[in-house]
Formats: C-alpha cells, sequence, structure tokens
C-alpha cells in the first residue's frame, strides 16, 4: 500500500510527493495529516532551502476523498473539525512555513488540490494541467479559512466566478486569473520547476526568510470571522442541500437541489 505523503531529499531541496492510485491523488484526511507532519518536519530538519510539492502519476491532487464523507463529515461537528483542524492545518503548515515552497502542477489541480497550490510561494504549471473549485455540485461552500489563501492571489470577482460557476478550466486561464507564477510546456515542468527550486536554493536563507515574512506582513488582510460566524459556516453539513450533493455524486447522478 501506498504512502499518501512521500518526502524525498535532494540536497537542500525537498520534494513532498501527494499520492492516492488511481484516484488522481485525492486527499483523504490521511493526507491531510501527513502532509501537516512532513512540513512541519522539514521546517525543523535543518538545511532544506526549498521545498517542492507535486502530486504523483501526473496529476497535482483532485480534491478531497468524497468516499470518506458519510464518517469525517457527516455532520457539524465532524465538519467543522475536518476543515478546522485537519484541513486548516495542513493549508497552514505550508503558508506558515518559514522555507520557500513551490508547487509542482500537473494534470488535475482542483478543490483541496488547488488550496494546496493557492498555499505555496509559487505555482510552476504544465500547460495541460487543469483548474477549478467545482463544490458547488456537492452542496456545500469553501471553508473560510481555504477561501482566504485564494483571496491571496485572485480579486473577489474572480473567487465569485471560480466558485458560483464549479468550472473546471486550463492552465493558460488560470494564469489569467492570477493563480499561477508561470506555465510551461508538458515536457519541460519538471525540469522547469527544478530549476526555479535550484534558484531559490542557491539564495540566501535568511533572506527568503525575511522576503517571506515581510510580505506577508505588509499584504492586505481580510479580517477575521468571528467564532458565531465560523460556527454558522458549518452548519451547511445538516443542510439537505450537502446530503443531496453528496448523495448525487457517490451514484453519479445530477443533484436536484432545494431552493
Amino acid at each position: 500500500m501506498s504512502q499518501p505523503i512521500t518526502v524525498k531529499r535532494d540536497g537542500a531541496i525537498a520534494t513532498v510527493v501527494i499520492s492516492t492510485p488511481g484516484k488522481l491523488n485525492a486527499l483523504s484526511v490521511a493526507h491531510w495529516e501527513a502532509l501537516a507532519a512532513a512540513m512541519h518536519g522539514l521546517a525543523e530538519e535543518g538545511g532544506v532551502r526549498c521545498i517542492v510539492l507535486r502530486g504523483a502519476d501526473g496529476n497535482f491532487a483532485a480534491g478531497a476523498d468524497i468516499s470518506e464523507f458519510a464518517t469525517v463529515r457527516s455532520n457539524v461537528a465532524k465538519g467543522t473539525h475536518y476543515h478546522e483542524a485537519t484541513v486548516k492545518g495542513a493549508n497552514e503548515a505550508i503558508a506558515n512555513c518559514e522555507i520557500p515552497t513551490l508547487a509542482l502542477i500537473e494534470g488535475a489541480c482542483v478543490g483541496g488540490g488547488l488550496e494546496i497550490a493557492c498555499c505555496c510561494d509559487m505555482r510552476i504549471a504544465a500547460q495541460s494541467s487543469r483548474f477549478g473549485v467545482p463544490i458547488n455540485r456537492l452542496g456545500f461552500p469553501l471553508a473560510h479559512a481555504e477561501l482566504t489563501a485564494m483571496l491571496g492571489l485572485v480579486s473577489r470577482a474572480v473567487a465569485l466566478e471560480i466558485l458560483l460557476e464549479g468550472r473546471v478550466f486550463g492552465a493558460d486561464e488560470a494564469y489569467a486569473k492570477g493563480l499561477l507564477t508561470r506555465i510551461v510546456p508538458d515536457s519541460e515542468i519538471e525540469a522547469e520547476a527544478y530549476a526555479a527550486a535550484e534558484r531559490i536554493a542557491a539564495g540566501s536563507p535568511m533572506s527568503a526568510r525575511a522576503n517571506k515574512r515581510w510580505i506577508k506582513r505588509l499584504a492586505p488582510v481580510q479580517q477575521g470571522l468571528t467564532e458565531a460566524e465560523i460556527r454558522e459556516h458549518f452548519t451547511y453539513f445538516d443542510s439537505a442541500d450537502y446530503k443531496e450533493g453528496v448523495r448525487a455524486f457517490l451514484a453519479k447522478t445530477k443533484p436536484q437541489f432545494s431552493d
């Protein structure tokens, strides 16, 4: 059985690989927990100057593993814990890492996969890669902590387009929206991503840490939600739309949402 997250070291560059064979690297609870652990471990390891995040077998990650929804996201309490502890813990481990991070994107980069990429410092994508957050068809909104990472890259208008339409789109459009650092031909993605990682690793680690810290400090910050607003957000787990969206996805039928 493959490990959900593997870590490889090549000198000052570490690679974190997401793997779910046969599921386009869909993200289970085990993936989120292992990803957080891997990022914290690399931050403490010493000598790492750049972390490359990528998926196995030609895809980045295709969102949450929906087969787990019936157990880990079946009610408000479980769903809140899933997002506020499990997913948020992994994304914050990436976003708050002092070491520069680079997403090497191939194939599907949707839902939770796009969230992970948005938390990285740079995103280099293959020309044929695909993006989107099609959760409107599953009957739930994007969690606020995960939306914050997207809003760090795109405008409110673009975020609304992505979430309201739930459309999957190509790399050129993702770049135009501000989601990507650059696009390269499929055959050059690995060489270009690791060349960028080498350039980062050749620079001053102190400068990298300072640049990350002060850019984060000086960038516009959204006002945080209150505890009451956070609790209100996750009440959707008891909604008819959420139950219908997940049922229809698993049954491979079109959801019939209520007003």
